[in-house]
């Protein structure tokens, strides 16, 4: 039941009231059995009032109403009790002087209650005749009130509220003013929750059959700031059709959790905190944006899911529908998925709907992420982008710090092509390279979805090629490996960067080069596949040495339902083998269980990089 419709049905049951005759009469009792209307259904309406003489022929009631109501698209009776002490039901008052006529009516003490509205209140009324317009003052002052709605979608805790307004009328249409005060209590009224009161409003305007016209209002937000605003709406259609709105100087740390982020859920942008200040102004003219500026100052956004940071970000940002405007954006720093970001000041093209940066540079790190021919566009409601970047090569020592990885020597750097994104997809034009560990990684058919949304989805192929084994070892604490390693990885998906799908295989590179390893990597493989070969090395003279030869290593896990199909660069009966041993001293290391859970074995893959695996002995 919308709260508004309790409105409606009110003014049917209030009619009834100031229809009766009260001129020379004491009491007054009324029983309806049913009223219809365009908006509902009243019955059982039960009216009782008691008027007693006051003065100069005022005359006063205490008056209760008793129905039930049920607005035309619901099913579901509804009680409904208004009581009120001591209304005031004037007689006429005639100013001889001017030919003016007034009524003043009053309520000090009322109380309206259904299921949903527990409401004290209090009113006054003057209806006036000045020169043969009319003349209409109100005020209602709400007490405490609480309120609500059957689908939980608006809602009011001990509400207290002063509304003042007034109107004359000429010309076929209404001058009005209205001002509201909320002074007490907390609201929900879907999508906005306001924990305290302490905002107001104030307007002017013009109402007519085809137009509400506010003329001049201003609205104050308690902690945020003021708007002012004038405006159009269309009665007939409910639509907006002009606005004019100026705020110059917002709270942005009040103004996010009050109104921003409630628009802004299930976005990217759902869980900031913000501080600094903003400026807006907007132009509606058709129904249509047609202008806006948009200023901010020294403003910190942070993300609290750790996604990404700017801060001191200062901007100004023109747009009009008609003209080219340029826009410019600078911030001292910040973090994108834990890695540091420089300085940088960003300058963009607005034309209408579209964007366009020739060449946009965003160091990180001691490096840079260099972006050209950058294009983006809002259309059928989504955006629609596209750009090429390279990575100036950042040292690998603080980038694998930042990302909460194992120090990593060296430097990366890559080239990527054509990146679009439509539609909530993100994909790569081509193939993304990167040198790291001494060989080259080649990233294919990357592509995805809401890449910062709260689960975003990636699928990939990898193709890695004479990667430094020693490099790749030291960096995670794995024990010595001398070699060169190639892998392969297919149907990669990650949900919410953790892996549900992929084909893995990694294998010794071809060619002719060193190939030794340590007792230790030794250990730490048979940890993944079975204990055979550790346990061959303490029961024999093999556990005296540190190292041996090997011809080729190879595992390779496929994972389907969080399960890892396991094999090696061979089958044997009882298994695969993972490191083959060549020459003297050489050892074969054999894996035992073809069918691995997968978060078993990242948990073995953790214990092992920080090096607190011991050998299982059977």
């Amino acid at each position: 039941m919308q709260i508004s419709n309790y409105v409606k049905i009110l003014c049917l049951c209030w009619l009834c009231l100031a229809t009766q005759p009260a001129h020379a009469i004491s009491a007054i009792t009324i029983d309806v059995d049913n009223i219809e209307s365009e908006q509902g259904n009243v019955r059982n309406l039960k009216l009782r009032y008691q008027l007693s003489p006051v003065n100069a022929g005022a005359k006063q009631a205490d008056v209760t109403l008793n129905a039930q109501f049920k607005p035309i698209n619901e099913k579901i009776w509804s009680d409904l009790s208004l009581s009120c002490d001591r209304i005031s039901l004037p007689a006429v008052m005639k100013k001889p002087a001017t030919g003016s006529t007034s009524q003043q009516w009053g309520c000090e003490q009322g109380k309206l209650v259904t299921a949903h509205i527990n409401a004290p209140f209090s009113f006054s009324l003057s209806l006036d005749q000045q020169h043969g317009s009319p003349q209409i003052s109100a005020s209602l002052n709400l007490k405490q009130a609480n309120l609500s709605d059957a689908a939980g979608l608006h809602a009011g805790e001990k509400i207290s509220a002063q509304l003042s307004a007034k109107a004359t009328h000429s010309n076929n249409q209404w001058a009005w003013q209205a001002h509201l005060d909320w002074l007490a209590g907390e609201a929900f009224w879907q999508p906005f929750y306001f924990a305290s009161a302490g905002h107001s409003l104030q307007a002017s305007g013009v109402l007519n059959a085809q137009f509400l016209n506010v003329d001049a209002a201003e609205l104050s937000l308690k902690n945020v700031g003021k708007a002012s605003f004038s405006g159009q709406w269309r009665l007939g259609d409910n639509t907006l059709q002009a606005l004019t709105l100026s705020a110059p100087n917002l709270d942005l740390e009040a103004l996010y959790p009050l109104l921003l982020k409630p628009l802004l859920e299930k976005t990217s942008l759902d869980n900031l905190e913000m501080a600094g200040n903003a400026s807006l102004q907007l132009t509606i003219q058709g129904s249509q944006p047609t202008a806006f500026l948009l200023d901010l100052d020294n403003v910190d956004v942070d993300d609290k899911d750790h996604r990404f940071a700017l801060y001191k970000l200062n901007a100004s940002i023109p747009w009009d529908y008609d003209e080219i405007k340029n826009a410019r954006l600078t911030y001292a720093g910040g973090n994108l998925l834990k890695v540091p970001l420089g300085p940088a000041s960003i300058h963009v093209e607005l034309n209408r709907y579209a964007l366009t940066a020739p060449q946009v540079t965003l160091p990180i790190l001691d490096g840079a992420l260099n972006l050209a021919d950058v294009s983006a566009a809002w259309a059928n409601n989504e955006w629609h982008w596209h750009l090429r970047a390279n990575v100036v090569p950042i040292d690998m020592v603080e980038l694998s710090q930042a990302l909460g990885l194992p120090r990593m020597e060296g430097k990366v750097a890559a080239s990527i092509p054509l990146v679009t994104y439509s539609a909530g997809q993100l994909g790569v034009d081509g193939e993304m390279g990167f040198n790291l560990f001494d060989g080259s990684i080649l990233v294919k058919n990357l592509a995805m979805q809401t890449p910062l949304g709260s689960a975003p989805r990636l699928t990939a192929d990898m193709q890695m090629r004479n990667l430094d084994l020693g490099a790749l070892t030291r960096t995670f604490a794995f024990g010595a490996i001398e070699g060169k390693l190639d892998g392969d990885v297919s149907n990669l998906q990650l949900v919410n960067w953790k892996p549900v799908n992929f084909d893995a295989d990694f294998h010794s590179s071809d060619g002719r080069y060193p190939k030794k390893i340590s007792q230790r990597a030794v250990e730490n493989i048979s940890a993944l596949g079975g204990a055979g070969a550790a346990a061959a090395i303490q029961r024999s003279f093999l556990r005296f040495l540190k190292e041996f030869n090997y011809q080729k290593i190879g595992l390779s896990c496929k994972l389907r339902k969080d399960v890892c199909e396991m094999n090696g660069v061979e089958s044997t009966g009882q298994g695969y083998v993972i490191v083959k041993g060549s020459g003297v001293p050489s050892i074969t290391v054999m894996g035992y269980n073809h069918s691995v859970n997968w978060s078993d074995l990242l948990e073995r893959i953790k214990r092992i990089t920080t090096g607190n695996v011991a050998p299982i002995i059977k």
